[in-house]
């Protein structure tokens, strides 16, 4: 299924919040202390039940710490009709100061070192901060918004565990295959033009022109395509592989190590890349697919007939969060179907509560088409793999080992 163009419009205010992410790559690249991802193994544990430990909102603390993904909390300084901040900054009385992370893995190593109030957690990060106990429970009976989110997310298993609800569902969206139209004549329809060597419509090599995600879950997009392309390997769950089932997944990803030009986590740098380096192909994100249309280059983007993996973001509570009441506050301010609406119209995402597509002064219905609302049963969502899975007899493989075998398969090992 081919996604809607982006509207061109919002096209200056692309350029300048693409300039101030830039800075902030860059000041986070000079940073005397850089996050490093976690190591530490991830097999599940099940976190000890108990109760929220806010069973009341009281007086605001004055300020609030959010980590959250570049674009996620906007206050008017890249464009002054987007902010969602200020407005509950007035409210409430709690000024939010903010820092970005680039990947789950940078979340995860900040989280272990900081002490945040709240975190917009994706999937494959979400259970490791529950099985470290990072993050504590939510009581959603403060949170009279709750009940508006989108039922297939409500109860989701990256941020419910055990009866508890850990997270607060806030925006979702799909790993497409961003494509150059220019050299693709029609929309490619598989994601085998960035896992197999191929001659591309224009009569050359895909080899050098296609990149491949700088993450351990990666794995999953290469499993998923297996699942597809080798029936007879069995595999239900691209998150749940027994140790046949990822040695072939490995063996794909080393085939694809071949073709690669980039491993990609900087979106700007991807964007860049298309641009400028002759990259055709690749996993991406709508926010890299509406920045260059915006722009005027050539792109598209396509899920395949094997589906796609994708991301669903949950906003978490820091175990030792230093202000919970201003963190309630906003949890409930993030539901706001205005604030979905603006969210998901600035970043290229999908609203957790959908109301929102009814916001036609920021989102609307159109919008909601164009980020791609009617792929959510074609998505399979991050999430955290763990020794003990549900699809597979036996054990499967777990995340640590993912991250080690995968860091080696881009280093050329």
């Amino acid at each position: 299924m081919a996604l809607p163009a982006w509207s061109a419009q919002r096209a200056s205010r692309w350029r300048l919040s693409l300039i101030t992410l830039a800075l902030v790559l860059t000041l986070q690249a000079c940073s005397d202390n850089p996050a490093t991802p976690e190591n530490a193994d991830t097999q599940a544990r099940t976190p000890l039940a108990g109760t929220a430990s806010l069973t009341a909102i009281g007086p605001t603390e004055g300020e609030l710490h959010i980590l959250a993904w570049p674009g996620y909390i906007e206050r008017g300084d890249n464009d002054p009709d987007t902010d969602w901040v200020s407005g509950y900054e007035l409210s409430t009385g709690c000024l939010v100061r903010v820092t970005t992370a680039g990947s789950s893995d940078e979340m995860v190593s900040l989280m272990n070192r900081h002490r945040f109030d709240l975190v917009t957690a994706s999937g494959d990060a979400s259970l490791r901060l529950i099985a470290s106990k990072k993050v504590q429970p939510i009581n959603i009976q403060l949170l009279p918004s709750y009940k508006h989110i989108d039922p297939r997310l409500q109860h989701a298993p990256w941020h419910k565990v055990d009866g508890q609800h850990y997270g607060v569902p806030y925006q979702w969206g799909p790993n497409v295959l961003m494509y150059n139209s220019a050299v693709f004549t029609s929309a490619p329809t598989s994601w085998s033009v960035v896992f197999d060597e191929q001659t591309l419509p224009d009569g050359l090599s895909n080899k050098g022109r296609i990149q491949a995600f700088d993450s351990p879950i990666h794995i999953a997009d290469a499993a998923l395509y297996l699942m597809h392309k080798q029936p007879a390997l069995g595999i239900r769950d691209p998150y749940e592989l027994t140790e046949t089932q990822y040695q072939a997944t490995l063996q794909l990803l080393r085939q694809q190590k071949r073709l690669v030009h980039r491993y990609w986590h900087d979106a700007l740098l991807q964007i860049q890349d298309f641009r400028q380096e002759g990259v055709v192909a690749s996993g991406s994100w709508p926010f890299q697919v509406n920045a260059l249309k915006a722009a005027g280059a050539p792109i598209a983007a396509v899920v395949p007939q094997e589906g796609a993996t994708g991301w669903a973001d949950s906003t978490m509570l820091h175990a030792e969060a230093q202000h919970p009441n201003c963190a309630y506050l906003w949890l409930e301010w993030s539901l706001n179907p205005a604030v979905q609406a603006d969210v998901a119209n600035w970043f290229g995402s999908l609203p957790a509560v959908p109301a929102a597509c009814d916001n036609t002064t920021r989102l609307g219905q159109a919008g909601c088409t164009r980020n791609g609302y009617a792929l959510f049963d074609q998505l399979r969502f991050w999430k955290t793999p763990v020794t003990a899975c549900a699809t597979q007899q036996g054990n499967c493989v777990p995340y640590s080992r993912w991250s080690s075998d995968y860091t080696a398969i881009m280093s050329g090992r």
